[in-house]
C-alpha cells in the first residue's frame, strides 16, 4: 500500500504529483481523534483526507492488541500537532469498510490521502514505529520538505508559462501555511505581472507583521513601486529621440532605464544607469547609483543581471 510519489501532485502533473501535503492547521485534541460509522466514513475519512492525512484504526472490543495500540496511537497523533487525524472504526458494528479494504486481521491502521488509501500497518507496533509512519505520511518538520517541493513545482510551472498551475500550487501552500513568505511573494508577483495590482497588494498584506521586511516581500513591493513610477514617464520612443540628439541628457537616459525595467529589459536598464554613473557620479546626488541599488533589491540579490551589474558598478566606482 506504500506510495512513493511526491505528495504534492494533481495540479499540473508535469510539475508535481499532488498539491496536498501533510501540514495542517493545529486543531484541538477533540477534533484530531474520533469514532466513525459506515455512513459517516465518506465525510470523516474520504473528504477529510483531501485536507490532510487521516489514519483509520480498525479495531474490535474483543481484540487484545487493539487495546494495546489505541492509547499509543492516540498519544502519537496528539503529539503530531494536527499533521494527521485519527478515525477509529469498530469492525464488529461496522464491518463493511474493512471488508472492502480486504482487512483480515486487526488492529489494522490504514492511511488515507486525497481520498485514497496510501499506506498502512497491522498489529500493535511500537510507538517509535508509529511516529515514523506519521512522518512518512505527513512529512517531517511540519511538512517542510513537501512545502519546498511544492514551491519548486510552482516555480517550474511559472517558468514554463503555466501561471494557472503556479497560482493553484501557491494557493494550496498558503491554505496550509498562511505565513509562508516565499509563496506570498511569488503569488503577489504573479498577480502584479498579470495586471492585478489590487490582488497583489491583498496577498502582500497577508504577511505577518514580523515578516513584512523579508527580502522576498521587499523585492515585490520595490518592483511594484518602480513600475508605478515608470508608468508616469511617458513614451520610451521620445526618450530615445532625446538621447539621439543629446547623449548627455541624463534625465532622459534615467527615465528610459525606468521604463526598460518595467518592461523586463533588465540588462538595458542597468546599462543606461551605469552609463550615467560613468559619465557623472554627481548627477542628481548620485541618483543613478541609488536607482541601481533599488533595482538590485527588486530583482533579488542572486539574480544574474544583479550580479553582473554589481561587478560592473564596482569596477566603475573603484577603478
Amino acid at each position: 500500500m506504500s506510495n512513493e510519489s511526491n505528495p504534492f501532485g494533481g495540479m499540473g502533473s508535469q510539475y508535481a504529483t499532488n498539491v496536498q501535503f501533510g501540514t495542517a492547521p493545529a486543531a484541538p485534541v477533540a477534533e484530531l481523534i474520533k469514532d466513525t460509522t459506515t455512513a459517516a466514513f465518506s465525510a470523516d475519512v474520504i473528504q477529510e483526507s483531501r485536507k490532510q492525512p487521516v489514519l483509520v484504526d480498525f479495531w474490535a472490543p474483543w481484540c487484545g492488541p487493539c487495546k494495546q495500540l489505541t492509547p499509543v496511537i492516540e498519544r502519537v497523533v496528539q503529539a503530531a500537532g494536527g499533521r494527521v487525524k485519527l478515525v477509529k472504526m469498530n469492525i464488529d458494528d461496522h464491518p463493511a469498510i474493512a471488508g472492502q479494504l480486504g482487512i483480515q486481521s486487526i488492529p489494522a491502521v490504514i492511511a488515507f490521502k486525497n481520498g485514497q488509501p496510501v499506506d498502512g500497518f497491522m498489529g500493535a507496533v511500537p510507538e517509535s514505529q508509529i511516529r515514523d509512519f506519521i512522518d512518512k505520511i505527513a512529512g517531517k518538520d511540519g511538512g517542510q520538505p513537501q512545502i519546498a517541493e511544492a514551491l519548486a513545482a510552482a516555480a517550474e510551472a511559472r517558468e514554463a508559462g503555466d501561471l494557472q498551475t503556479a497560482v493553484q500550487i501557491y494557493d494550496a501552500v498558503l491554505e496550509q501555511v498562511p505565513d509562508n513568505i516565499d509563496a506570498i511573494a511569488a503569488l503577489a508577483d504573479i498577480l502584479f505581472e498579470s495586471g492585478d495590482v489590487e490582488g497583489a497588494n491583498e496577498v502582500l498584506a497577508r504577511a505577518p507583521d514580523d515578516k513584512k521586511s523579508a527580502a522576498a516581500l521587499v523585492s515585490v513591493r520595490t518592483k511594484m513601486a518602480l513600475a508605478e513610477e515608470a508608468a508616469a514617464l511617458g513614451d520610451s520612443a521620445e526618450l530615445e529621440r532625446r538621447l539621439a540628439l543629446d547623449p548627455g541628457d541624463h534625465q532622459a537616459r534615467f527615465d528610459l532605464a525606468m521604463i526598460q525595467n518595467a518592461k523586463g529589459q533588465r540588462t538595458e536598464a542597468a546599462d543606461n544607469l551605469l552609463a550615467i554613473v560613468k559619465a557623472d557620479r554627481t548627477w542628481n546626488d548620485d541618483g543613478a547609483r541609488a536607482q541601481l541599488l533599488k533595482l538590485f533589491e527588486a530583482w533579488g540579490f542572486t539574480d544574474e543581471v544583479t550580479l553582473s551589474t554589481r561587478r560592473k558598478l564596482s569596477s566603475l566606482l573603484f577603478s
